[in-house]
Parts: C-alpha cells; structure tokens; sequence
C-alpha cells in the first residue's frame, strides 16, 4: 500500500512543477486561441466554444438579478457594488482654494476584480 500512495504522490507533483516559458509581447484573442489549441489538441472551434460560454456565465452571474459575484478559481473573483447617487455639493479645489461644485452622480454598479492566491503566486 505504501508503493501506492508515493506513486500517486509523485505523479502530483510532477503536473504541478510544470514549466511556463515567459512571454515577452501581450497576445491578443486569436493568438491566445491557437496557443491553447496547440497545447491542448482542442480544436479552435472548441476552444472559441470555451471562451464564449465562460463570457455567458460571467454574464449570468453579474448582470442584474444575479449572484453580483464570479470566481475564477485560483486566478480572480469579480463583484459587483451598487454604488447609491450621490447630489450635487459645493467644494473647494484643494490647489487653488477656488469654490466649485461637483456634479451630481447617478446610481451606478461598480465592477471590481481581486486577485486569488495563485495570480497573486504568478507575479511575485
């Protein structure tokens, strides 16, 4: 039984320690596209399939009556805030002392992305 589990333990650590060459220049969509489908063996169509479905269920669940979170796990969370109106007031400019009014803001939804663990791992 012993063999077993070192077996098993090795072969975890082995797709873990896995390399990832550094990229110099940002990619956009469709070089992304190919990259996984090269690594992956999907096919473009597929990987396509993929990135519009995660799109969707990001949609369902930060649009209006949804969840008002999404979580990328490993990498990101997203949350929505609903952020109240707020009236015009009056105000001083800080480097001139001049008096000024600051318009009014309606109610908004802000978006806000945290980094989880293994993002915050890949950039230090």
């Amino acid at each position: 039984m012993a063999a077993k589990k070192k077996t098993a333990a090795k072969a975890s650590s082995a797709t873990a320690a896995r390399k990832v060459k550094t990229i110099t220049e940002p990619m956009n969509k469709t070089q992304i596209v190919n990259q996984i489908s090269e690594t992956t063996g999907l096919t473009k169509k597929d990987v396509n399939a993929v990135f519009d479905e995660l799109a969707d269920i990001m949609e369902g669940h930060l649009k209006k009556r949804g969840a008002g979170q999404f979580t990328l796990p490993g990498l990101l969370k997203i949350v929505t805030q609903k952020k109240p109106a707020t009236k015009a007031r009056k105000g001083i400019n800080p480097f001139t002392g001049e008096a000024t009014t600051f318009a009014a803001k309606p109610a908004r939804t802000m978006v806000k992305v945290r980094p989880l663990k293994k993002l915050k791992d890949m950039t230090a």
